[in-house]
């Protein structure tokens, strides 16, 4: 018996620990490299004693090499955010690969994707916790060696599990002689319709990095895609299918090992980088100190004791039930708390299988698919958020602005999305699944449909998937169910001839030829693909916008003290309760569209062939509006609450930067008070940094 039925578990095993790995790194990386931005950040501006004997070029030559090493800390924690945002994109860019090349069905697929989630909330704590007490540099180096071995993982099941099988009729495959594909002899056992190949062998800059990582993700997607799954271990020439091909799997493990040796290059500068930066002493104040870094207290030895000196354990937790009553006690907060979560769920499930709607939606290759994403929907996100905070800062737009510019965003994005429902293609004529073998549309049980008078003299299997394309422009599901009598010729450029199930609609009688691969999609296909991209790319911008008020919404409505424990509570709540449910949930109901399944050699049911079009294209953007339609009532529940608890002249003060409708003195308990407002009038360039 072949290895093969027992490739989902060991595959999915080995794919959640390489996930759960990547992202333990990923965490461990990106906690540490925040507060260590922080530090360094602080470390130029904090002031120092000056002594009084040190000369001018003395405290310029210290000033240029303190920025120098802040140069070369942002230049590496930049590669480092573009190592992870490389890695994590490419994730999704190979989900539709995995799944046929391990032959699991999208909610497998859909729980791996979400177990990169997990990997996330095992480390977060210890991470939290020691990350401001051991050396942040090292850590940082330590989590991209954990990112990138998780990367590694993942890849590996492509060695050891043997190499790709296809589905494909013997004559396909190497051989020029004609060979009846429908076999006459019922007492014969149908031939093996698996054939395996055989063969050997500055913070601003950070954050601008991290989404340039993404396009470079879903274009190194693209390229690995167009190489095939076992390139380097088998003759390429020997292959019959190319990447357009249903069957097709690309060179998706090439891509993890590329990452992989990425995060290993980005980590190494940290481990050479030191505990401490040496404060300048150019610097007299400190009152230009950024926001944030009013949140981390470092524990310089010369300068000034740890907190953690000064705050006892015991007090620590004390104060902790205090604090989550006082948040979850904030109306403002929880309502944009739960209008985040809904809204992740469908942008991050509309995100995992916007690949897999592509390809199956409009007949697109895997190759393509990514290059589009990549080229066109990323840089439109990234687009987006920057046009949000630029809209916040040069406007100067108020806390119930902000709220209303968020809620505008994704109303009006979701009404983009509404429309794409009228973009789909119609399903492809497949012979004994879509249309019956007389040309009419079926509505019967699948299964029995797949046989007919016209192939009923050949022992054929309804497991196989080895598509043809009848002259009639109907795709037939392998060439036996086609009734074909004789094939010529090899590999791609096989002919089938006398398919007596291939018939025209003049003489439905006459026997037909077929050649290998499915039926391309109708001609209004291509046009309607190119209006998805358009509606998509708008829909994607309109959506993004409002990313950065919602974010500065929640931080003006919030206690000072309390700001680093709400953004980690709605981080965590994010990925839990969206990360990494919608994966699967959209998997699994993506899976309910499938109409041919395919078999495992050893037996059960492998990856889905063929989804009825019309039902994938109701079930995915369906699920997707009605998720951010939810997200919507939420939003303007939020904005219910802030109208109700300021007042026009608080617009007007908060306008000036006194006070906003977040900051009424009467409601001081749930809301900030003016002091914990952004000043927008002494520093309006804050409005985008936070």
């Amino acid at each position: 018996m072949s290895n093969r039925g027992s490739l989902p578990t060991k595959t999915g095993r080995h794919h959640l620990l390489g996930f759960l790995l990547s992202e333990a790194g990923d965490i461990i990386m990106e906690i540490s490299s925040k507060e260590n931005t922080q530090f360094f950040s602080n470390s130029t501006i904090l002031p120092a004693d000056r002594s009084s004997f040190k000369s001018e070029s003395s405290a310029s030559k210290e000033k240029q090499s303190c920025c120098g090493s802040i140069k070369i800390f942002l230049g590496a924690l930049s590669f480092v955010y573009f190592a992870k945002a490389l890695s994590g994109s490419y994730l999704k860019s190979t989900i539709t690969q995995i799944e046929r090349r391990f032959d699991i069905p999208s909610s497998l697929v859909g729980i791996i994707d979400g177990s990169f989630e997990i990997g996330n909330l095992l480390i977060i704590i210890l991470v939290s916790y020691f990350g401001a007490k051991l050396h942040r540099p090292r850590i940082i180096g330590a989590g991209c060696l954990i990112m990138s071995a998780g990367t590694f993982l993942i890849a590996m099941p492509q060695f050891f599990m043997g190499r790709y099988r296809y589905e494909r009729f013997p004559s396909t495959i190497n051989s020029t002689v004609s060979i009846s594909p429908c076999l006459q002899d019922k007492s014969q056992t149908p031939l093996s319709a698996l054939e395996k190949s055989q063969a050997k062998i500055n913070s601003g800059c950070v954050q601008t990095v991290a989404i340039i990582g993404p396009i470079f993700g879903f274009l190194l997607g693209s390229l690995c895609a167009k190489l095939y799954v076992d390139i380097g271990f088998v003759d390429l020439d020997s292959v019959p299918i190319t990447h357009r091909d249903v069957q097709w799997v690309g060179a998706w493990w090439l891509g993890y090992l590329i990452a992989g040796v990425i995060s290993i290059l980005a980590g190494i500068p940290f481990w050479f980088l030191p505990k401490h930066l040496r404060k300048p002493e150019s610097r007299k104040d400190s009152s230009t100190s950024s926001e944030q870094s009013k949140f981390i207290t470092e524990d310089n030895k010369d300068q000034h004791k740890s907190y953690q000196q000064h705050v006892r354990i015991a007090e620590m937790a004390k104060e902790f039930l205090p604090s989550l009553r006082n948040l979850f006690g904030n109306p403002v907060y929880i309502l944009y708390l739960c209008a985040s979560i809904i809204q992740f769920n469908s942008l991050i499930g509309m995100v995992t299988y916007k690949p897999k709607y592509i390809e199956q939606q409009y007949g697109q290759t895997s190759s393509k698919t990514n290059f589009v994403i990549g080229l066109i929907n990323i840089p439109a996100v990234a687009f987006g958020i920057f046009s949000g905070g630029l809209i916040m800062k040069k406007f100067r737009v108020t806390v119930l602005g902000a709220a209303k510019l968020s809620l505008g965003s994704s109303f009006f994005g979701y009404l983009l999305l509404l429309s794409l429902f009228a973009m789909g293609c119609e399903n492809s004529d497949v012979a004994g699944l879509t249309v019956s073998y007389h040309g009419t549309k079926r509505t019967t049980d699948y299964e029995q449909g797949l046989f007919s008078e016209c192939n009923s003299g050949c022992a054929c299997s309804k497991n196989d998937w080895d598509p043809i394309c009848g002259e009639n422009g109907v795709t037939y599901i392998s060439a036996c169910l086609a009734g074909c009598q004789a094939s010529n010729g090899s590999g791609k450029n096989t002919v089938f001839f006398n398919c007596s199930c291939v018939g025209t609609l003049e003489s439905p009688s006459q026997s037909s030829s077929a050649v290998v691969g499915p039926c391309q999609k109708g001609n209004e296909c291509p046009k309607m693909f190119l209006y998805f991209l358009v509606i998509s790319v708008i829909t994607s911008y309109t959506l993004s916008v409002g990313g950065t008020p919602g974010y500065i919404l929640l931080l003006r409505c919030i206690k000072p003290h309390l700001k680093s424990f709400a953004l980690g509570i709605y981080t965590l709540a994010i990925r839990v309760l969206a990360g990494i449910p919608a994966p699967v949930y959209f998997g699994v109901a993506i899976d309910t569209t499938c109409l041919k399944w395919g078999s495992k050699r050893c037996g059960g049911r492998g990856a889905c062939r063929l989804y009825d079009s019309t039902a994938l294209r109701y079930v995915y953007l369906g699920l997707t509006l009605v998720l951010g339609t939810v997200s919507i009532f939420f939003s303007v529940a939020v904005l219910w609450v802030l109208r109700k608890r300021s007042s026009p002249q608080d617009e007007t003060l908060s306008s000036n930067g006194e006070r906003g409708a977040c900051g009424t003195k009467s409601r001081k308990d749930n809301f900030v008070n003016s002091d914990g407002l952004i000043q927008t009038t002494n520093c309006p360039e804050k409005e985008t940094r936070l």
